[in-house]
């Protein structure tokens, strides 16, 4: 389901690293997310407010940059 709030994202099984894009264009990396808070996610049936609920504030992150 589209999202009002987040563009796009990706996730690094390896590294448990999650890459998120905003419709804003800034883009974030989460580090330590759980592939099973990853998968919760990407089924979720609103991506923001799972995003506001589950991840924000409870994993380390960091900007890297904002989409062109």
């Amino acid at each position: 389901m589209p999202s009002t709030a987040i563009h796009d994202f990706s996730y690094e099984a390896a590294s448990h690293r999650l890459t998120i894009t905003f419709v804003s264009g800034r883009r974030y990396v989460y580090d330590d997310v759980p592939s099973d808070v990853f998968d919760a996610f990407t089924r979720a049936d609103s991506r923001g407010g799972f995003f506001n609920r589950d991840i924000r504030d409870r994993y380390r992150y960091r900007e890297v940059g904002r989409r062109e």
